[in-house]
């Protein structure tokens, strides 16, 4: 059975749970359908995936299904956190609808909502040593987790991003217009910070020691991934093509509040880069590696739980056309 746990101020890393390596071929995907694995659980997981949520009721049954499909099917040593930001409409009952199942954390934010906080939370309360993040609404297919980790595994890159614009990559035709140019202009803005073609990217991953290392993250808004790869100094990107799918279940978060919001994360990020921290805010933000928690219910039955300054990217996307990144 599954243990609860409580986080600890002192020492964030939840209590090591127990976690089995090898998984069943096939994983249904529903939570009634959802079979508990047998046998004693070792060790610690290699793999955690964050994926923040808000009013995502409708999608988390496949996205959990698919993620452990993937898992089951690559035989990664996987645990998967999601961070609800308070959602109102069941997605964390659903998500708990899957217990007890030890792969499956669960972490309930309490306070202002923010999509960069929730996962930088998730982050600090995983045990892999491979950190995957994504998004909640399907966008960003589970198949290519494999594929990031295998890349990261591999030595050569510091960061790599699940990439919606390099050679091989497919965008859903029903992505609109509207959010296409939304989608330049922010990649556009973010060019000075770090030359790649999908900065703006939510599907990426790194290596823990580099998310500990970071300088002190103070992210607004919901392009997480470009604070972890300014603050987390990181020297070669590696952009894996992927096919971008449309939401097609639930409503966008994407409004002009955070749109606003991109851009004072971008103000931020220059006066960091230019100026230093002390001129960003005015204050000491928490650092990635100060595992400092603000406050979070830990949901019963279910356990719960980038430094700085701009290096040239090396883009890869030839290698990842050949298999090779």
């Amino acid at each position: 059975m599954i243990g609860t746990t409580t986080p600890d101020r002192r020492n964030p890393r939840p209590a090591v749970g127990h976690h089995e390596q090898l998984w069943p071929a096939e994983w249904p995907r529903t939570p009634k359908a959802a079979a508990v694995p047998t046998g004693p659980l070792r060790g610690m997981p290699s793999v955690s995936v964050v994926v923040p949520t808000y009013r995502e009721v409708d999608n988390v049954d496949e996205l959990i299904g698919g993620i452990r499909a993937v898992a089951a099917a690559h035989r990664l040593d996987l645990e998967l956190i999601i961070v609800d930001d308070a959602s109102d409409d069941g997605t964390a009952e659903r998500v708990a609808a899957w217990g007890p199942d030890p792969r499956i954390r669960l972490i309930r934010r309490a306070g202002p909502r923010s999509l960069s906080r929730a996962v930088v939370e998730g982050l600090r309360a995983a045990r892999g040593r491979t950190l995957v993040v994504m998004d909640a609404d399907l966008s960003h297919p589970p198949a290519a987790i494999p594929e990031l980790v295998r890349a990261l595994r591999r030595g050569g890159p510091d960061f790599v991003i699940g990439s919606r614009f390099v050679a091989g990559a497919a965008i859903d035709e029903r992505w609109s217009t509207l959010r296409r140019l939304n989608s330049l202009a922010a990649r556009v803005l973010a060019r000075p910070f770090v030359p790649v073609a999908d900065s703006t990217s939510g599907l990426f991953a790194l290596r823990r020691e580099s998310f500990e290392a970071a300088a002190p993250l103070d992210p607004v808004g919901y392009k997480i991934g470009l604070e972890l790869m300014v603050k987390c100094g990181c020297r070669r990107i590696l952009e894996v093509p992927i096919r971008f799918r449309d939401r097609a279940r639930g409503e966008t978060k994407l409004g002009w509040r955070q749109q606003l919001e991109y851009l004072e994360h971008l103000r931020r990020l220059a006066a960091y880069r230019w100026l230093g921290w002390l001129g960003r805010t005015g204050r000491r933000p928490a650092a990635g590696g100060d595992r400092r928690r603000r406050r979070s219910r830990p949901t019963p039955g279910l356990l719960t739980g980038a430094g700085g300054g701009e290096a040239p990217s090396r883009n890869l996307a030839a290698a990842a056309r050949t298999g090779n990144g």
